[in-house]
């Protein structure tokens, strides 16, 4: 028989009914009330918790491991990065940097690429205008594969919204030198290129001399000499070429990290344009 049943058919003294019964079934309301409010509010905090965790994890910027599709040669493994907007823009198109690390990065462990350059900025949650396209070279001593990395580039470009007049070039160290050759094989791949502490083949960089150029050199540096990068920049201005160089005084080999934490730097590489250059 349920309380409120028992309690009503009771006839003697209504002031003993609601004095013994009725107040037992508001207390158990009450604490109903309360259980029941105390679930909705812990269901309530634990959606909130999941939706600003959700919204975090959205808000750290991320990058994906690929590899590249079956070719001839090994396989390039890289990471992309695709920016904020790229999702809820499908209309959009957007700039590509595909960044070439040093020697020290070189292998089969695709985290050491993570070391240094623009996917150091974006594990560190820094987020980035552009696609960017960070591939590893397989070998530890060897330099770049210019025709593989113009394989991984068409592939990344016909699967996402690329736009093909912003596609820049940068790299350090041994990617510096990598770098200056691949935009040498391709000059009219790239709209802007930015080698940092490389070199090249000084006869042929007035092949770039319409690609804008931004080069970056520690003035201290021993591992590759300054003279590296001076000598092309010199090739290149005889040429006719857009081209800048930056020296930092008292920067050894490294300077790759006060470049890439410079946002000018990315400002501009965002003003670079492939169709007004020709």
């Amino acid at each position: 028989m349920s309380l409120f049943k028992a309690c009503t058919s009771d006839t003697s003294s209504a002031r003993q009914r609601v004095g013994s019964c009725l107040f037992p079934f508001e207390l158990w309301e009450t604490k109903t009330q309360r259980t029941t409010g105390w679930r909705f509010e812990l269901i309530f905090l634990i959606v909130l918790l999941v939706q600003a965790t959700h919204a975090n994890q959205l808000a750290v910027a991320d990058q994906t491991a690929r590899t590249q599709s079956a070719t001839a040669d090994q396989p390039l493994r890289y990471w992309l990065y695709l920016p904020d907007s790229y999702e809820s823009s499908p209309q959009d198109k957007f700039p590509l940097l595909l960044f070439l690390h040093g020697g020290g990065e070189g292998g089969s462990d695709l985290e050491k690429v993570k070391k240094h350059g623009p996917p150091k900025l974006i594990a560190s949650g820094n987020s980035l205008p552009m696609i960017v396209v960070s591939p590893q070279n397989p070998s530890e001593t060897q330099f770049w594969d210019d025709q593989q990395l113009v394989r991984l580039l068409d592939e990344v470009e016909s699967s996402h919204r690329v736009d093909s007049n912003r596609v820049y070039l940068t790299g350090l160290s041994r990617g510096g030198f990598g770098a200056w050759q691949l935009a040498i094989q391709n000059p009219d791949r790239f709209a802007a290129l930015i080698p940092i502490c490389g070199g090249g083949a000084v006869p042929y960089v007035k092949k770039i001399n319409l690609v804008p150029t931004w080069v970056f050199h520690g003035q201290q540096d021993t591992a590759i000499p300054l003279s590296e990068s001076q000598r092309m920049v010199d090739a290149l201005r005889s040429a006719g070429g857009n081209v800048k160089l930056t020296i930092y005084p008292d920067a050894g080999h490294d300077a790759w990290t006060q470049t890439y934490a410079n946002p000018e730097v990315f400002e501009w590489l965002l003003l670079q344009r492939r169709d007004i250059q020709r």
